[in-house]
């Protein structure tokens, strides 16, 4: 009778244990909650909508004024366009950035004042113009445009 021979401590089975699994799972957790946080609106940003109103509303402000004819911003609760005149009457600007824009489906917009369906407020050669505010909102978020009678265009959100 022989002595046995020492058996071999038996290799660990593969896989992980639970506390691996479960510190992969937090790891996991905390970079999806990171994207999800960061990912941006897919409607877009408010202010983004209001900058680029007040960006078109200066550019056909400059068009009066290089041009030297009177050019016109008109804003409706669904969106906004802008009109030369020419010939004696006001025609749809039609070139880029002067095309008929739509505001977002889901944004409020309200109208300092309202001239009917459109409120049109026309910058002469000199660039002067009727004031008008023109307010966005957004489940929270609101943003103000205000154009000044003196010329200003201020964007507040």
């Amino acid at each position: 009778m022989g002595l046995a021979a020492p058996q071999a401590p038996r290799a660990r089975e593969g896989g992980f244990s639970l506390v691996e699994m479960m510190v992969v799972l937090v790891i996991i957790g905390l970079t999806a909650s990171v994207v999800a946080i960061n990912l941006p609106d897919p409607r877009g940003r408010l202010i983004d909508d209001g900058e680029a109103f007040a960006a078109r509303a200066r550019a056909a402000q400059e068009a009066a004024i290089v041009e030297a004819r009177a050019m016109a911003l008109w804003v409706s609760p669904s969106g906004y366009g802008f009109e030369r005149y020419r010939d004696g009457e006001w025609v749809a600007a039609a070139e880029s950035p002067f095309e008929d824009r739509q505001w977002p489906a889901d944004s409020r917009v309200t109208v300092s004042r309202q001239d009917g369906e459109r409120t049109r407020i026309v910058f002469d050669e000199t660039g002067l113009n009727d004031p008008l505010d023109v307010s966005l909102a957004r489940g929270d978020e609101a943003v103000g445009v205000a154009i000044g009678g003196d010329g200003t265009i201020r964007v507040n959100g």
